[in-house]
């Protein structure tokens, strides 16, 4: 199934035609924890349990022991504009059971960014450091207003 737009065969040189499907797949953090071998993904809705488990073991080569899914209704709210009731999208969760010696360990994506936190927490502090000194040395002018002064 695909609604992408192939090139129309034209005679001659014989062309490379790849089709793809529309499937797409996103790893997603659990709220609750899960066992180490278990992976949780959202997934497109038109995926099954079959095409799950070949697409990740054809592309991605992961050994697969079990594929559970489950479909969770989108949330109802208050559009703010109109005040229309309005839906979310269901999504389909697919949870991955790997064998028992594998675990997925999710990548700490800001593992960089704590770093340069400390590094920028340090220089804040400096400059508020170097601001309240200059307020301080300042503060018998006359020449500033009065509402100048924190």
């Amino acid at each position: 199934m695909s609604t992408r737009w192939y090139p129309i065969y034209q005679r001659g040189n014989p062309q490379l035609r790849v089709f793809l499907p529309n499937f797409w797949m996103k790893l997603v953090r659990p709220k609750p924890k899960q066992l180490p071998n278990v992976v949780q993904f959202h997934c497109s809705m038109e995926m099954t349990k079959f095409d799950i488990k070949n697409y990740l073991e054809k592309i991605y080569n992961i050994p697969i022991v079990d594929v559970r899914t489950n479909i969770k209704m989108g949330k109802f709210r208050k559009d703010y504009g109109k005040g229309y009731i309005v839906k979310d999208d269901d999504i389909k969760c697919a949870y991955i059971v790997l064998p028992k010696d594998m675990t997925f360990k999710y990548p700490d994506l800001f593992e960089g960014l704590k770093k340069e936190d400390e590094d920028s927490m340090k220089s804040l502090d400096e400059a508020k450091k170097s601001f309240n000194d200059y307020l301080e040395r300042n503060k018998e002018r006359t020449d500033v207003p009065s509402w100048f002064s924190i």
